[in-house]
């Protein structure tokens, strides 16, 4: 293997850029890069999402207890805010991927900067906490939108398989989920939170070995980015980024040190640049010159789709804040005998998805062309979301005792219909993304899938305030109600979906 400029990729076309050969079935069935990038995510979902079951918790701990001393409202509100700015900035991640890094230099910088983030959160100072996650939000934006582009480019647009190997990549994903709070959340609230934080470190610096060990599979592996900027404009946006970069670190710093910058107001900051983030970028897609009439067509329908992944996601994320928060004061935390912490709740969703996934991903393959359209996948996951809300209704009622606890069987099973709707969602909201985006905005459109999940979490940031406000009855309720009715809304669109992403299934 010479690594020349006209040697074939691995993937088996001339530029690294093009779909790979249709014969790759080396993985289950699946082309062979599936398992590098499915196995970053392992470790990448660990780190994440291990953190991140400790992580409200650890912002309502007491400072005694080497917390942060935050109400629970509070802490579940900057939980989420912190879930906004990391996908926030995945449309930058797209953005440099696009055009200067390349699908492989993005996800590997990304990964540098998420071991960092961690690295950096296990130094038990509330300053390393906050530059950690500040290091972790930027290396997330650059890492989670190109790895599941590159899935995408391991398949041809008609390839049947497509579906059923973003849900085994998904399957991936939790298998991290489920690790991830086991051992962090035993480590947080048994040997100190920062140590949680030095597991989900040593978990990413694990993916990014195995990442760079496997890319001979991935397509475009030595190659730059695919519609590159020339090379003058590419340093003057090279120069502009670092510029604004430290600007905005500069006149953050000046704010919060005359005080008019406060967690609430950097919190509602973000839920509003969430609200405008897309509205802007469709904008700017549906204008582009470089986006074909068929293209255009098919974003219309994406519209839909985005607007109902905001919707599933705004109940999902809570999974790691109001029920995690709920778990810890409201729910037994010992099954069949055996003490657990409340941080190991968030492992049964990980561990239903990493059972249900290949599930799932059977069924697809074995259906082909007669499975459900990817619009019917989608609501059906959003009305499962909203009825795992629904659920929690019941045992939270008619309590007056507050030392009741309910019992772990409530939360294991809203968490069930969660993690299925999930499956449904992402795989198919995934999948459709990589098919209806235009070809100029590849990596950028899946960019835009995360801003379903930037503005879900940015509207989260303002509802979780009402935890606590609202008896939990009711804030269970409503917000269940109201995604089991957008569930249904995209159902009655489907005729309307159907024909306007024709041909994509």
């Amino acid at each position: 293997m010479s690594g020349t400029e006209t040697e074939p990729d691995a993937t088996g076309d001339d530029d690294g850029h093009g779909p790979p050969p249709g014969d790759d079935h080396a993985f289950l069935g699946q082309p062979r890069g599936l398992l590098t990038l499915s196995g970053l995510e392992v470790w990448e979902r660990f780190s994440f999402l291990g953190m991140q079951a400790i992580l409200v918790l650890y912002f309502a701990d007491s400072v005694a207890n080497d917390g942060l001393g935050m109400a629970p409202a509070t802490a579940a509100s900057v939980s989420a805010a912190y879930g906004t700015l990391v996908y926030l900035v995945s449309v930058a991640g797209g953005w440099l991927a696009d055009r200067i890094l390349g699908s492989y230099r993005a996800v590997l910088w990304g990964g540098i900067l998420i071991a960092c983030g961690h690295y950096a959160m296990a130094v038990p100072t509330a300053g390393m906490t906050w530059t950690g996650l500040g290091l972790i939000s930027a290396g997330t934006g650059l890492l989670k939108p190109n790895v599941a582009t590159m899935v995408g480019k391991l398949y041809r647009t008609d390839d049947d398989r497509r579906d059923a190997g973003f849900a085994l990549y998904y399957m991936g994903i939790n298998i991290g989920a489920f690790l991830g709070p086991l051992i962090t959340g035993w480590l947080g609230e048994n040997e100190g939170w920062h140590r949680g934080f030095s597991a989900a470190a040593f978990g990413m610096t694990l993916g990014l070995i195995q990442y760079v060990a496997g890319r001979r599979h991935l397509a475009g592996s030595r190659h730059s980015a695919e519609y590159a900027l020339a090379p003058d404009a590419m340093r003057r946006a090279v120069l502009l980024i670092i510029a604004g970069l430290l600007a905005l670190a500069a006149l953050a710093g000046l704010l919060a040190g005359t005080g008019r910058l406060t967690m609430d107001r950097f919190v509602d900051a973000l839920t509003l640049i969430s609200v405008i983030a897309p509205v802007v970028y469709f904008a700017v897609m549906f204008k582009s010159p470089r986006v074909s009439a068929a293209e255009r067509g098919r974003l219309r329908p994406y519209v839909v789709l985005f607007l109902a992944s905001v919707v599933f996601n705004f109940i999902l994320f809570q999974a790691y804040s109001t029920m995690i928060l709920l778990a810890s004061t409201n729910a037994e935390t010992t099954i069949l005998g055996f003490d657990f912490p409340a941080g190991w709740y968030a492992s049964a969703l990980g561990a239903f998805e990493v059972a249900l996934a290949p599930v799932v991903a059977a069924v697809w393959a074995r259906m082909g062309h007669r499975q459900p359209h990817a619009s019917d996948k989608i609501a059906l996951g959003v009305v499962l979301g909203g009825l795992s809300f629904l659920l929690m209704v019941l045992p939270t009622s008619g309590h007056a005792d507050d030392t009741y606890r309910m019992a772990a069987w409530w939360i294991v099973g809203s968490y069930l219909l969660l993690g299925l709707g999930d499956i449904l969602v992402k795989t198919s909201g995934m999948s459709a993304t990589t098919k209806l985006a235009p070809a100029a905005f590849s990596s950028q459109t899946m960019a835009l899938w995360f801003l379903s999940l930037a503005l879900a979490n940015g509207i989260q940031a303002q509802i979780v305030k009402l935890y606590g406000v609202l008896s939990q009855p009711v804030y269970f309720g409503v917000n269940g109600a109201v995604a089991v009715a957008a569930g249904l809304a995209v159902m009655a669109a489907a005729p309307w979906l159907r024909r306007t992403m024709h041909p994509v299934h």
